[in-house]
């Protein structure tokens, strides 16, 4: 699938992680959505009930990552893409980077992320 909605680094404070700090204290997350779909209707209609609204997306990820509690970023991820793929039809691809910038590693990081990808049963891909 060519065309796709992007939702971009979307900040999420949450209590995930295997240590008991990281469940207690908790820590800000980014995840950004990749979403593959069909957008030929929505862009020659001009009509948003012929797309996936990306405030939807949005809502999404932070209601999974801000009241759930995960100890890998992993399953936060399959989470999101679960339901993602659970909620809309029309999107057959969803890719899903989480990013934990806090990560307790023993180095000076940037970060660490894991990025998922799952798509539609039946779909191609």
């Amino acid at each position: 699938m060519a065309d796709r909605i992007l939702v971009h680094r979307i900040a999420v404070f949450g209590y995930h992680g295997v240590l008991p700090e990281e469940a207690r204290l908790g820590q800000r997350f980014f995840i950004s959505l990749d979403c593959g779909l069909d957008l030929a209707a929505a862009g020659a209609s001009d009509d948003v009930a012929r797309t996936v609204s990306y405030a939807d997306l949005t809502e999404i990820a932070v209601e999974i990552a801000s009241q759930r509690r995960f100890a890998l970023i992993e399953a936060l991820a399959e989470a999101i893409a679960a339901e993602i793929l659970g909620r809309f039809s029309a999107i057959e691809r969803a890719s899903v980077r989480v990013d934990k910038p806090s990560a307790p590693v023993p180095a000076v990081i940037d970060g660490v992320s894991v990025e998922i990808t799952r798509f539609r049963a039946g779909s191609a891909r």
